[in-house]
């Protein structure tokens, strides 16, 4: 159908940096247009520095609501004035809604990524987890697996100035889910590898091997992945990163962000529009190949 941005047309929007890489704004202007909605979606590189002036111009200018993603999930939190009960636990926002000039933050990173393990007939609940990275989208997914009903879950990340901080969120998941959480050392390989070993699913959520650096693994040995288990990254640039490279030689079933992506887009797209995005329209034009 004949689509156009007019005067009346709303604004929906993706933060961050780098954005150029993004399919969101493909993707939502198509679903947009196959529902005759008159919005747009378009891309911003945000750095922190700038994200309040960001937020303080597109509120002023009359935005529907916007998409975060790197680095800008936790810095947003301070700039909002109510999160949802599961944008909450998580400690990260990757979806903000204007509701009568007030900022509602949620997170849908999540319920994408959890939505995208069913439709693939990937069965984890009541299993146990690995999940690389302590950042906006490794808290997300923490939260939300958790939540679903996965039954222990290790979080593996550096021991730096933000280890506190997320010791903090899996001592609060822990008490509010009954999950099993624990914070590992990413950098000590024998509690990795015993982690690992006892885990159903794999889970990298870092952007260690996101374009343009393809060389590195957040592994530092892939001979800790077995055979049977299920791998899956973030990440969707490249499709197939060095980590599911190694994993499914290694004989793992593998997934890469792209399932994640179109899910989480499609529970914003619902928070902004209060429509169904027509997911299986978008995924045959952007996510097919």
């Amino acid at each position: 159908m004949e689509y156009e941005i007019t005067g009346k047309t709303k604004l929906t929007a993706l933060l961050g940096s780098p954005v150029a890489h993004s399919i969101s704004p493909q993707m939502h202007n198509e679903a947009f247009r196959q529902l005759g909605l008159d919005y747009v979606y378009l891309a911003f590189d945000v750095t922190p520095e700038r994200l309040s002036d960001a937020v303080r111009g597109l509120k002023a200018a009359g935005i529907r609501g916007f998409n975060l993603t790197m680095p800008l999930k936790v810095h947003i939190l301070p700039l909002l004035d109510e999160l949802t009960p599961a944008a909450r636990l998580a400690g990260a926002v990757n979806t903000v809604t204007v509701e009568g000039g007030r900022l509602i933050g949620h997170t849908t990173d999540g319920e994408g990524y959890m939505r995208s393990l069913a439709e693939s007939g990937r069965q984890i609940l009541g299993e146990k987890m690995t999940l690389l990275g302590a950042g906006g989208a490794a808290f997300a997914i923490c939260a939300q697996a958790a939540l679903d009903g996965v039954a222990a879950i290790d979080l593996c990340k550096r021991k730096n100035a933000s280890w506190g901080r997320a010791e903090a969120f899996c001592r609060r998941v822990a008490e509010e889910t009954g999950c099993r959480v624990r914070l590992l050392d990413i950098n000590d390989a024998g509690q990795l590898s015993k982690s690992i070993a006892g885990s159903a699913v794999v889970t990298n959520a870092t952007s260690v091997g996101m374009a343009p650096d393809v060389s590195q693994s957040p592994l530092p040995d892939a001979s800790m992945l077995r055979e049977g288990q299920i791998v899956s990254d973030i990440i969707y640039n490249p499709r197939e990163t060095l980590f599911l490279k190694q994993a499914r030689e290694r004989g793992c079933a593998v997934s890469n962000g792209l399932p994640m992506l179109l899910y989480q887009g499609a529970a914003s797209f619902a928070c902004w529009t209060g429509r169904e995005m027509p997911v299986d329209v978008v995924r045959q034009k952007y996510f097919s190949n």
